[in-house]
């Protein structure tokens, strides 16, 4: 019979899910801006030690109803984008996390009137001015990450200020249909996660009756990477595709599609999770059970993070037209 501290383990790993990391200690602290809405928060988190030179900075955006401490493991659940500290201080970065606030992001969906009550965009492209002036941070290497309807916050982003980007990504985040919102005229390296299982983003488009009003109607993820692709002037078949290794046992897997064979140029990625939920894929952060239970599988077949940071790390802000 196992002893009660054994027991107490397990029960605790069930409930709160696998926290396991390599963290070496970089910690967030909490910084505020004075903005037109009032005043507005973020995490903010700088390698103690001295960098080699400027610094790149990564901005992790959270989800609905989540907050910028859920997305860097500071709250529960913990998000696997909070690994981001762990490459942080491995790579020398700075990582951000804007938080929403009441209401959430003013995204991608967001009307007119919605936006001119609390602007986002601005929140966000002052964070960055702050992160730029006061952290060595290298403006050609500003690069962005939304979960869900954080995706759809990065996707306006990269819309309205692609001259401030050197790449994003987003995670379980489709686009808007034509004609619903503004759409890109400035291409922009892009990563996109989805997963075909998702029960509150659609794989392949549209909308679930049962997230009644609280979603919209969206675009397939194939569509919103076509999007991309067809501005960068990318071709229709992919340059590189293959499937990912797959964990023993797992129900899901992976296949990663790039367009563009530069990892310094203008690329356009997708890695589409067969039979995942609407959960970030991770092998060292893992979801309790009951979440799960909720949204869908989640896949240990690559780390979301460590993924996106491989597709950053060379690119530029300002690249030219594709090569």
């Amino acid at each position: 019979m196992p002893s009660y501290s054994r027991l107490k383990s397990v029960l605790k790993a069930a409930f709160r899910g696998s926290r396991e990391s390599v963290a070496t200690g970089l910690r967030p602290v909490t910084a505020t801006l004075d903005r037109p809405e009032g005043r507005r928060r973020y995490l903010i988190a700088v390698p103690a030690r001295p960098g080699p030179g400027k610094r790149a900075l990564v901005v992790v955006l959270h989800g609905a109803f989540l907050s910028a401490e859920q997305v860097l493991g500071l709250a529960f659940p913990p998000s696997p984008l909070s690994l981001w500290l762990d490459i942080a201080e491995r790579e020398q970065l700075v990582v951000v996390a804007p938080d929403a606030g009441k209401g959430g992001w003013n995204d991608c969906f967001a009307s007119a009137a919605r936006v001119a009550r609390k602007n986002d965009v601005a929140f966000i492209e002052a964070v960055i001015d702050r992160a730029i002036a006061e952290h060595e941070v290298d403006p050609q290497r500003v690069y962005l990450i939304g979960m869900s309807r954080g995706g759809h916050m990065a996707y306006r982003l990269a819309i309205e200020i692609p001259h401030r980007l050197a790449a994003f990504s987003t995670v379980l985040a489709n686009m808007p249909p034509p004609g619903r919102a503004r759409m890109p005229v400035v291409a922009l390296p892009v990563l996109v996660f989805g997963a075909t299982a998702d029960p509150l983003m659609p794989y392949h488009g549209g909308k679930y009756l049962y997230v009644l009003g609280f979603l919209d109607r969206v675009s397939s993820i194939e569509e919103s990477v076509k999007v991309w692709r067809e501005l960068a002037g990318l071709p229709d078949m992919p340059d590189a595709s293959y499937p990912i290794e797959r964990e023993a046992g797992g129900k899901t897997s992976v296949t990663c599609s790039m367009w563009g064979q530069a990892p310094d140029g203008l690329q356009v990625g997708l890695y589409r999770i067969e039979r995942g939920g609407h959960v970030e894929p991770s092998r060292r952060k893992r979801y309790p059970w009951f979440i799960t239970a909720l949204v869908g599988a989640q896949n240990a077949d690559i780390e979301v993070a460590e993924a996106a940071w491989e597709f950053f790390r060379h690119k530029r802000a300002g690249l030219p037209a594709n090569r």
